[in-house]
């Protein structure tokens, strides 16, 4: 149930596919990728969200077209593995003019070529400068803008409020106090914290004590400074046991382990709060900023952007529709509901998402975010890493062991591909 909330933000890109729905009537010739009398067909390529974001992502093309009564979108929901069938397409030169890429794969798409440049496009009307900073840099290379984000999500800490009142305990700023009171919370079968071990959720932690997970493109999380950042996350599991992954109770999620009450805190995206309002609707909780770590705020942005295909026939058009779509008129509809969050600092502010009191944790973090992208290499380092970080999350081995084999591994990969 609420993997359908994840889609607008996209945790990952294998939310994809092959069935097709045309948000135009016309559809603009052989393949709907022609021109139909005096009007341009684009297409525009994604993955699908719930109804709700389904008919706000309609709504918005519906006015474009009216205020663009030139251009016809023509709209592919590409529902089961979207990157696999994304690149078969642009490979054979049957990609559509838009589509989504998530920033976790920009760099490499960028690489391939197969990604126009935008900025000869942008005139100073768009506000660049309005776009949440890191979010934008995630799809720069070389100085050279290849994508602005549609929206995105940081972590928020979501907090069990009745569980924090029975227990006495105050709600957490610091890594140190959330250990704390997550002994305090941990009993009768709940867990004070509910934990990913995955690098897409501790990045962040990985790298806040000085190290870097990723370094001239190679794997570097076997570093010291790396290793020492993550031990507490072990040490949480294995030594203190105040601490669980979903799995060990029951559940398919941190978001339906927090709504089944089996863990009193988590780190969860925006689009915990809308799965938690139809899952869970009863469950009284708050929100706050992911505790500091050695003095530092820190957490983990998820972004999309959209992208033109430099192959396109269309980019003048292709362009108009990445204008409004990411302009302020447009991402205020998009985002109007709150399943997905502007990343116009504008519309943020409009909307009263900075102020409100679930999302403005949220949005609060989004100057200070670590972005889940890093060089082209990223995918095979993430591999490699979560293989060999659970194996020591679980127990099996020391971290310091686990990592150090996860790094040796994931460069013997990286080296037979280069």
């Amino acid at each position: 149930m609420e993997k359908k909330w994840i889609s607008s933000v996209s945790l990952s890109l294998l939310l994809a596919g092959s069935v097709l729905a045309g948000c135009s009537t016309d559809n603009g010739g052989e393949g709907g990728g022609g021109d139909s009398g005096d009007k341009t067909t684009v297409t525009l390529a994604g993955w699908g969200g719930n109804p709700t974001e389904q008919a706000l992502l309609e709504e918005t093309l519906a006015d474009f077209e009216e205020k663009n009564p030139d251009i016809d979108v023509k709209l592919e929901v590409i529902a089961d593995q979207y990157m696999d069938v994304m690149k078969t397409r642009l490979i054979g030169g049957e990609g559509p003019d838009v589509f989504y890429l998530d920033a976790f794969e920009a760099p490499g798409m960028i690489e391939t070529g197969v990604i126009e440049p935008l900025d000869e496009y942008v005139t100073d009307e768009f506000e660049v400068e309005d776009f949440e900073e890191p979010l934008l840099d995630a799809f720069k290379q070389d100085d050279a803008t290849y994508g602005f984000p549609k929206d995105y999500s940081t972590l928020a800490l979501f907090y069990n409020k009745t569980m924090f009142e029975e227990a006495g305990v105050e709600v957490p700023t610091t890594w140190e106090e959330m250990m704390e009171v997550s002994k305090a919370l941990t009993k009768d079968g709940v867990y004070g914290y509910g934990v990913a071990p995955e690098l897409a959720r501790q990045y962040y932690v990985a790298e806040s004590l000085g190290g870097s997970v990723v370094e001239d493109n190679m794997a570097n999380f076997g570093s010291d400074e790396v290793i020492e950042a993550l031990q507490p996350v072990i040490d949480q599991h294995n030594v203190d046991k105040t601490s669980a992954q979903p799995s060990e109770v029951g559940a398919s999620s941190g978001g339906d382990m927090f709504g089944q009450q089996r863990a009193a805190m988590v780190l969860e995206g925006n689009w915990n709060i809308p799965y938690l309002e139809e899952t869970f609707p009863d469950l009284e909780y708050g929100t706050a900023e992911v505790p500091t770590i050695n003095g530092e705020k820190g957490t983990m942005a998820y972004t999309v952007a959209y992208v033109m295909n430099a192959a396109s026939e269309k980019k003048e058009a292709s362009w108009k529709l990445i204008e409004y779509l990411t302009g302020k008129e447009g991402m205020e509809t998009w985002t109007s509901k709150g399943f997905a969050l502007p990343t116009r600092k504008s519309v943020a502010e409009k909307l009263g998402y900075a102020d409100d009191e679930l999302r403005g944790s949220l949005v609060a973090g989004a100057e200070y975010a670590t972005v889940w992208a890093n060089g082209t290499n990223l995918p095979i380092i993430t591999n490699n890493f979560n293989n060999q970080f659970i194996s020591a999350f679980l127990g099996d081995r020391p971290l310091d062991e686990a990592l150090k084999e996860a790094e040796e591994q994931a460069n013997s990969e990286i080296g037979s591909e280069e």
